[in-house]
């Protein structure tokens, strides 16, 4: 569940920075024939992309350690596993 979680707050922040990086009267670079006209800026887009895949990469090393506690604690109270693995 508290990997669910992260995950979803994650995709909540990138949500937010979508919904703000898209207003209305900005133009693709690439795309446009209009010339003098505000075009929107692709470093957000590069930064939002970049925070998918380090997610996801994130997400699925949290994942492999969830196996390993698994493997080694066959129980489902976080409780049980935090006090066998404290140090």
């Amino acid at each position: 569940m508290k990997i669910i979680s992260m995950d979803v707050m994650s995709t909540g922040v990138i949500a937010y920075y979508v919904l703000i990086a898209s207003r209305d009267g900005l133009f693709t670079p690439i795309f446009s024939d209009v010339k003098n006209v505000a075009y929107s800026d692709p470093v957000p887009q590069a930064v939002i992309l970049t925070a998918i895949v380090i997610g996801f990469s994130i997400q699925a090393l949290m994942l492999v350690g969830v196996i390993k506690l698994a493997r080694d604690n066959p129980t489902l109270e976080s409780n049980e596993i935090e006090k066998n693995n404290t140090p």
